[in-house]
């Protein structure tokens, strides 16, 4: 609750014009399948790189009492703020905005409606004011109501062409070049994958394979209701607005458990959100690995971790020392971060 809050103060100040007209990108530098990154980690600082790849070595070799069977090499990533960035807003959030705007002109509806007419015409002070409902009708009106095919379209089209307002790029071209390196690393030792995320599990599964070399059915994430039904001879599935099941903080665990089924060995995170996945993977029976991302560089990145708006770092980071968890000083420990 107090995340959401935090992300609705902010809106009423940022004008948001990230949709271009144009032709879909295509990716070219930071691909996980790229052949010439699969199997180093040239963009981290040698302190963590070799903590790493000691840990894998550990691990991987068959002769050592810190072998990993190939079948339990489980890697959960939290996706916002680990993977890409989660400022100024968290950017499905960005999105939600962008998609309403576009949808608007079918949905006249919708003027008669403070908070959605607000967003509409830039003004989200009644957003701001509204609350935790205001944020729930802003991603029902923007998500729901669609079929699976119109809703991956309407993601597909949006991840492509809207804009960074920092970098002024392509979302897809802001992900963290180390860690598509670790993801590649991994991925060429025998690990599994997965991503554990508080984002909608509807709008990452789009883009993630493409970006991340991890396809739809290893993203975890947030959820709400759906409906199934054949139409005109064909089966169809609909979002529908009501309850949404949050990946976020203990859920995590939770839905480890329920979609994968294995408790992790290797974990990447960045916040409080993370914490509980991390307790979770330090607790497996191997020889475990937490990796935790400290936000710390304002001209490459951005720098939070107590005030922020999404991503709070607080109770983690004392946790990651008592229990040596790797924390990350994006500053000090990423050569390159995009």
């Amino acid at each position: 609750m107090k995340k959401i809050l935090l992300i609705l103060i902010l809106l009423s100040g940022i004008c948001f014009t990230s949709c271009e007209n144009g032709k879909k990108e295509v990716l070219k530098n930071n691909s996980a399948s790229s052949k010439s990154e699969t199997v180093n980690l040239n963009s981290w600082a040698d302190e963590p790189r070799q903590k790493i790849e000691a840990w894998v070595k550990s691990v991987t070799d068959s002769s050592s009492k810190n072998y990993i069977p190939v079948a339990d090499r489980i890697a959960v990533f939290d996706n916002d703020g680990t993977l890409w960035p989660e400022q100024p807003l968290p950017i499905q959030i960005v999105f939600a905005i962008d998609n309403l705007r576009l949808l608007a002109p079918k949905h006249p509806e919708w003027q008669q409606d403070s908070v959605l007419n607000g967003v509409i015409t830039n003004n989200f002070e009644p957003l701001k004011k509204s609350g935790a409902k205001g944020l729930t009708k802003l991603v029902d009106a923007s998500h729901n109501g669609m079929t699976e095919d119109e809703f991956n379209t309407a993601v597909q089209n949006w991840i492509y062409t809207a804009r960074d307002m920092k970098f002024k790029k392509p979302y897809t071209e802001l992900v963290y070049k180390p860690m598509i390196e670790l993801l590649s690393y991994l991925k060429a030792n025998g690990f599994t994958n997965f991503i554990v995320s508080g984002g909608g599990a509807d709008f990452m599964r789009v883009w993630t394979e493409k970006v991340y070399d991890i396809p739809p059915y290893r993203v975890i994430g947030s959820y709400g209701n759906l409906n199934y039904e054949i139409t005109d001879g064909k089966p169809v599935i609909t979002k529908l607005s009501g309850d949404i099941y949050a990946d976020n903080k203990e859920g995590k665990p939770v839905a480890i458990h329920r979609f994968i089924g294995k408790v992790p060995v290797f974990c990447g995170g960045n916040s409080d959100g993370d914490q509980a996945m991390m307790q979770y993977t330090s607790g497996s029976k191997y020889k475990s690995f937490c990796l935790l991302i400290h936000h710390t560089d304002s001209v490459r990145e951005y720098k939070y971790d107590l005030v922020t708006l999404s991503g709070h770092l607080e109770t983690a980071l004392v946790e990651a020392k008592e229990k040596n968890w790797m924390v990350v000083d994006m500053q000090k420990d990423f050569k390159t971060i995009f």
